[in-house]
């Protein structure tokens, strides 16, 4: 037999339990709902595994973005969470959670895991296993507010946590940049003008390696560059600016092209010295692809734009720069942390300016974000203030006593965190949810199972909807359909051939129907596209409920 084998991360109990967990439903709470109930907004109240597969059939590959900031097993006592697990507890908690998020996002979208170096590498592995390989993104050293003391070799302090970034399919992103005003130090690299080009004499035509495009090489006759002078720059410094600011679009700077850099050595090989060249030709591939591009050579270099860089602001010149994978404190301002959102949460709670950074690479307004870890709420805060639909869950008193109460004050209008710099004025809301107990218990003298007597009626009915994967949407005789020509019944009554018969009128030759009921007549002769299961036995047969009574 051949044996094939895969990389992955194994631990005690991965493989032990393979029962399909319960999706259970979700009840909204109105008194604890607040604002605008129709904007989509869901805080949900409850052991995150179960709430996350409760959104599994409704909201997978809708979700944009998630973030997520679970407990980092590091043994310190946190307030709010038991985060002292052992080892593959831990890794089976993450585990079981990243299959359904990976389940939630849409293709394009991505996934933002707050951890430290005591579990970050082996929690990359597992999300190479979960979203493979070429999935990963980036891992980001993010510098946070204080220090957590000495790490385990007592040697280094401990200021950093990670952020591992994966996406689902091709990452689709907004790049956004630092900026900085203009330094001495890169005025002097870009303080030549090109005054101007003259006039340009074709000296060399050739057809591209890789498009067969033509390439077409221009020498200048007549041009001018001058140098602007930095001399005495702390006395003239407001002329020298202005003088930039003035010649913004002609400054530039040269480069040496690299020697693995086939396709520009070539060009350059023939170029006279303190000459003008460019080149026009059309890039098969990178930002400029089947575009046509010129580039312009100076003394057999290849020119750099200051515009291509740095924009113009309030009449000063901003530098732009490519984000890193390293965000310190100075890019990333931490105002007063403690009491952003008006809520206490030591050492847990995340910056808004953190959580904006994030959305704005990995979102859009009106995308949908998703934290499932949600702590003080901050996520959510930031989603809410900066346009974006949210799913925000947490478990714990603390779901009412931070996250809610932040809410409410975001959506009153507060002003802390990113609100100046959104310009949030308040507005929008949520509807409150809280995690239905499991349908099925075990009675408590025989050993069966039987339905949950906190359950009504029509949450008996819309539990089963979801465990059978229909859309619970009450009309007539039917409580929710999977297709247009599927549709379930779920009764109460003793169901006998009558009983069929009476249901089969209501559907069509090419439709057909499952019924749910607690007990019916034996020995009927159903017609081809009528099913009927039983209560709880066939509910059994879906699903785990252990795992709900011990939630």
């Amino acid at each position: 037999m051949e044996k094939k084998g895969k990389l992955e991360l194994t631990w005690v109990g991965k493989y032990e339990d393979d029962e399909e967990l319960e999706p259970r439903i979700l009840v909204e709470d109105k008194e604890k709902s607040y604002g605008d109930p129709n904007t989509g907004n869901m805080l949900i109240h409850g052991d995150n595994l179960l709430a996350l597969k409760a959104l599994e059939k409704d909201y997978s590959g809708m979700i944009k973005c998630i973030y997520i900031d679970p407990p980092y097993n590091t043994g310190n006592a946190f307030e709010h969470y038991d985060d002292n697990l052992e080892h593959s507890i831990w890794l089976n908690m993450i585990y079981s959670r990243l299959e359904i998020l990976h389940k939630l996002l849409k293709e394009g979208g991505s996934l933002w895991v707050s951890i430290d170096d005591i579990e970050c590498h082996y929690l990359k592995v597992m999300l190479d296993e979960v979203f493979g390989r070429n999935s990963f993104v980036a891992d980001i050293t993010y510098e946070r507010s204080g220090s957590a003391g000495l790490g385990q070799s007592g040697l280094f302090v401990n200021n950093s946590e990670r952020i591992l970034i994966y996406s689902k399919g091709n990452f689709e992103y907004n790049k956004i940049l630092g900026s900085s005003p203009l330094e001495f130090k890169t005025m002097k690299r870009y303080n030549k003008v090109l005054i101007k080009e003259g006039t340009k004499e074709l000296v060399r035509e050739f057809k591209s390696k890789s498009n067969g495009e033509p390439v077409k090489v221009y020498r200048h006759k007549g041009f001018e560059i001058r140098t602007i002078s930095l001399r005495d720059f702390e006395n003239r410094q407001e002329e020298i600016m202005k003088e930039f600011v003035n010649d913004f679009e002609k400054l530039f700077r040269t480069n040496n092209v690299q020697k693995e850099n086939e396709f520009q050595n070539d060009l350059m090989k023939d170029m006279d010295k303190k000459s003008l060249y460019t080149v026009e030709y059309v890039p098969s591939r990178g930002k400029n692809q089947d575009k046509l591009t010129k580039l312009y050579y100076y003394n057999s270099e290849l020119f750099a734009w200051l515009k291509d860089t740095a924009y113009i602001e309030n009449e000063q010149i901003v530098k732009t720069n490519n984000l890193t994978t390293v965000w310190t404190h100075d890019s990333i301002p931490k105002a007063d942390l403690a009491n952003e959102g008006g809520v206490d949460f030591p050492r847990s709670k995340k910056p808004e300016q953190l959580i904006k950074r994030i959305l704005e690479i990995a979102s859009n307004p009106g995308d949908l974000v998703l934290d499932s870890f949600l702590g003080s709420g901050t996520t959510c805060a930031v989603a809410q203030k900066m346009g974006r639909k949210w799913i925000g869950i947490e478990m714990g008193t603390h779901a009412y006593s931070h996250c809610k109460v932040r809410l409410d004050s975001v959506i009153d209008g507060e002003q802390s965190g990113i609100s100046k710099s959104m310009n949030w004025q308040g507005g929008g809301g949520y509807k409150f949810y809280e995690l239905a107990p499991s349908l099925l218990v075990k009675n408590a003298k025989l050993p069966i199972y039987q339905i949950n007597p906190e359950y009504t009626w029509d949450m008996v009915c819309e539990a089963i909807c979801k465990i059978e994967g229909f859309t619970y949407e009450p009309k007539d005789e039917f409580c929710g359909y999977s297709s247009e020509n599927r549709f379930i019944h779920v009764t109460k009554e003793l169901v006998n051939a009558k009983y069929v018969m009476n249901l089969a009128k209501s559907i069509g030759v090419n439709q057909s129907l499952l019924i749910y009921c607690q007990k019916y007549q034996s020995d009927m002769r159903l017609p081809a596209n009528i099913e009927i299961k039983k209560i709880p036995k066939d509910l059994l047969a879906k699903c785990s409920f252990i795992k709900g009574e011990e939630a």
